[in-house]
């Protein structure tokens, strides 16, 4: 046997006895193959990824990958699902803190008819870092805004002063008034009489009640749980490279709240501000409903007051309100009226219609080839909805939360965003060292935790 030389170090082949590199294992041949640090491919990463923000959980995505060939965790595709969605909030993020002057335009030509809807939805939320279960539950509000390029044509006359059918057949209304009342989280009872109430069916408008309504080319999304002020740069931001800020008819479209149009105001002055015209409906409805004796009058009191609106004639509206208003008398200070008392109704309706009076001039917004209701952005917040909002999901607040809403976004936007990201992201050198026994697992059950 021969002994090492005194002084000199022993040398040894043993892998135990090998460090293993602080970064991971290093290839040169990472980068141009576009290869991140879990060693995936491209195409398969886009595909883990598109699954988790298409389907209705991160369990399902696994289960329709392992179907495939790929076996993965429903862990992992959360993992893979957050480190993509979270590159994809900085990237838009930096898009947004820059000046909007300076973003480029990334269409080839500038669009003639564009509309910017925004709306809102809720989300379940639980702390970041506070173990595994629910903790600190928390609704929180996520903006969506669809910004859209349309077909449509100006013309010189209004191409429809009559209401269309949609708004004049009674159970058709009931339906819809009901459905606005749920997603805004009232009371049943706000809608109509009792026996309308169980859960129906969307109410659909048929397109052909409206031959003249603009019709959606192109759809991108913005989605956050950021501030208001931060929504709106980004969906400034988005508008800019779109070119919509050059487009020859362009219109903003809300409810009433108030941040719609301070967001508005400070950037989107040059659109021309549209108030939902479902909104407009709606409270018409609601304050015939209330005032009138019985189902005829009360139906002839909306149809009297709808059309006012729909032909511009809010004014008239609003002064017939306020005689009402002096007959039924005002909410008193401080008391929580019910949906359905007149004094409230009416109260309600008279708020809306005034703060929205100079956004309701809808025969120029039909001449204009405008449209006159939010529906596409309210189509899109259902869409968004359909994979964030359950009982059974809470997102992490922070990163969790806006990571899935990204993703979402991206995967509703209609301009390939999805597919061109993976194009263009970069390889990383290093692949991650697997522990001895975490083989990729199959697809796991799904919990309430797994989301």
């Amino acid at each position: 046997m021969s002994w090492p030389r005194r002084g000199r170090p022993s040398r040894t082949t043993s892998r135990s006895a090998t460090a293993p590199p602080a970064g991971g294992t290093f290839s040169p041949q990472r980068p141009p193959l576009r290869l991140d640090n879990h060693g995936y491919s491209p195409a398969a990463l886009r595909l883990v990824v598109q699954l988790a923000a298409r389907l209705g959980s991160f369990a399902d995505a696994a289960f329709a990958l392992t179907q495939a060939g790929l076996p993965i965790s429903a862990q992992h595709v959360r993992t893979l699902a957050q480190q993509v969605g979270g590159e994809l909030v900085a990237r838009r993020d930096r898009q947004a803190d820059q000046d909007r002057n300076q973003l480029p335009v990334r269409v080839a030509a500038t669009p003639e008819a564009v509309a910017v809807e925004v709306d809102g939805g809720r989300l379940r939320t639980r702390a970041e870092g506070a173990g595994p279960g629910v903790h600190r539950a928390q609704n929180k509000e996520d903006k969506v805004a669809c910004l859209v390029t349309l077909t449509s044509a100006a013309c010189a006359q209004d191409p429809q002063p009559e209401p269309p059918p949609t708004f004049l057949q009674p159970r058709r209304v009931e339906r819809l008034v009901q459905q606005m009342a749920r997603q805004a989280g009232e009371a049943a009872d706000a809608a109509g009489p009792p026996e309308t109430q169980p859960e129906e069916a969307p109410t659909r408008r048929d397109p052909a009640d409206e031959p003249w309504a603009p019709r959606q080319r192109l759809r991108t999304c913005v989605a956050t749980l950021a501030s208001s002020r931060a929504f709106g740069r980004l969906v400034a931001a988005e508008a800019k490279e779109r070119d919509f800020y050059r487009a020859t008819r362009k219109a903003f479209v809300a409810d009433g709240a108030a941040y719609n149009w301070e967001l508005h105001r400070r950037y989107f002055a040059g659109f021309t501000p549209v108030a939902d015209f479902l909104h407009v409906l709606c409270y018409a409805y609601r304050a015939a409903w209330a005032l009138a004796a019985d189902d005829v009058k009360r139906w002839d009191q909306y149809v009297q007051w709808l059309r006012g609106c729909w032909q511009g004639r809010v004014a008239e509206v609003i002064e017939q309100l306020r005689d009402w208003q002096g007959r039924v008398g005002r909410p008193p200070p401080g008391e929580e009226l019910p949906p359905t008392d007149p004094r409230r109704a009416v109260a309600e309706a008279l708020s809306y219609f005034g703060h929205n009076e100079e956004r309701m001039k809808y025969p120029e917004y039909r001449r204009a080839g405008l449209p006159t209701t939010s529906s596409l952005v309210e189509s899109l917040v259902g869409q968004v909805n359909a994979r964030v909002k359950s009982k059974q999901k809470y997102w992490n607040r922070g990163a969790g939360a806006e990571a899935i809403l990204q993703l979402r976004a991206a995967a509703l936007s209609e301009d390939g965003r999805l597919d061109r990201y993976f194009k263009e992201r970069p390889g990383s050198p290093y692949r991650r060292r697997q522990k001895q026994g975490a083989l990729t697992a199959p697809a796991k059950v799904a919990t309430s935790q797994t989301r």
